[in-house]
């Protein structure tokens, strides 16, 4: 127990209470002590031990800084006269020039045993306050309370200083809350964004056919944005939930891997007699013409033409002179 000093309870400034725990022993390793049934406070830099009520009157206390502990593991006692629970402390090696101990053993653990069933949510906040090392941060500034002290800045002490410490806890539970709701209202927000700006597009794309390459969406819908714009992978997540929220558009995937918006009422049988007969009243047509009479890209005028051969409707011819699709002969004569 080396590791423990003597102090008269005060919380220092950014210390904040946790949790308590009443009628606890301590143990020097294995060894029983005199320091039995008090009162145990954990804040998130200390671990503190004082009689029954010494602590909330600021009277003289054991003291353990959490960055002494290494880790903590629980322990089940039972014996035929009593049953309680330890937490086993691990410790690290004091430091050098340590002051008044209240023991000078220097055992690598300590027990801290509970007469009354131990409340599962200390196990847990001890463990989260370890990992935080809010010292850590109180230490590299080590100007920082005493400058706030010159300034007038008093320290929270005894039972009020707890009492704040669970109001500030509080506090910024209840922020954490209204914070969550207001992301919950930005997402709500942006799906009506969204249903806005589907009903926008589905009337730009049956002005080109009634189908649309992800990428010429991405454009559009960042050039009616302006300055909030989208990232790519913020529109395909929603071109995703299209067909979940039923909106008048889906997203479609052609095997060569290319991506479109298309009209739901914008089915392959529509697409497949359009362009059959667009190429039948003009004889041929190659990806290029194709995309200027219908002021498509290319890359979805190749698809269409694809598509179009895919159900037997038309016909390529692959020469030096590039790719070019003509009507079934078969079909139609």
């Amino acid at each position: 127990m080396d590791r423990f000093d003597y102090c008269n309870f005060k919380l220092e400034e950014n210390e904040t209470f946790l949790k308590t725990e009443k009628g606890v022993k301590l143990y020097d390793g294995d060894l029983k002590t005199s320091f039995q049934g008090g009162e145990l406070v954990l804040t998130n830099y200390r671990l503190l031990w004082g009689e029954p009520g010494d602590i909330s009157k600021c009277l003289k206390c054991l003291s353990l800084s959490l960055s002494y502990i290494v880790f903590v593991e629980e322990q089940q006692s039972e014996t035929f006269f009593s049953k309680s629970k330890k937490l086993i402390i691990h410790l690290a090696e004091p430091e050098t020039g340590k002051g008044l101990s209240p023991l000078y053993n220097s055992n690598t653990f300590i027990k801290l045993s509970f007469k009354d069933d131990l409340d599962s949510h200390f196990l847990i906040s001890l463990n989260e306050a370890i990992a935080a090392r809010a010292w850590q941060r109180m230490r590299s500034s080590p100007q920082a309370s005493t400058s706030q002290n010159a300034q007038g800045i008093k320290l929270r002490t005894g039972i009020v200083g707890i009492e704040r410490g669970i109001q500030e806890k509080q506090k910024t539970t209840d922020e954490n809350i209204s914070a969550a709701f207001k992301d919950l209202n930005k997402l709500m927000s942006m799906a009506n964004d969204m249903v806005k700006i589907s009903k926008a597009i589905s009337s730009k794309i049956r002005e080109v056919g009634g189908i649309m390459s992800l990428t010429d969406v991405y454009c559009r819908v960042n050039r009616a944005r302006g300055l909030e714009l989208l990232s790519p992978e913020d529109l395909l997540a929603a071109c995703q939930l299209l067909d979940h929220l039923k909106l008048p558009l889906r997203l479609r995937e052609f095997e060569s891997g290319v991506k479109v918006l298309q009209l739901q009422s914008h089915s392959d049988e529509v697409i497949v007699a359009d362009t059959t007969a667009t190429v039948k009243e003009n004889g041929s047509f190659s990806a290029e013409q194709l995309a200027q009479s219908l002021g498509i890209s290319v890359v979805l005028a190749k698809e269409r033409l694809l598509t179009t051969e895919q159900q037997g409707c038309i016909c390529r011819d692959e020469s030096i002179e590039g790719l070019r699709f003509y009507p079934n002969l078969f079909l139609h004569e």
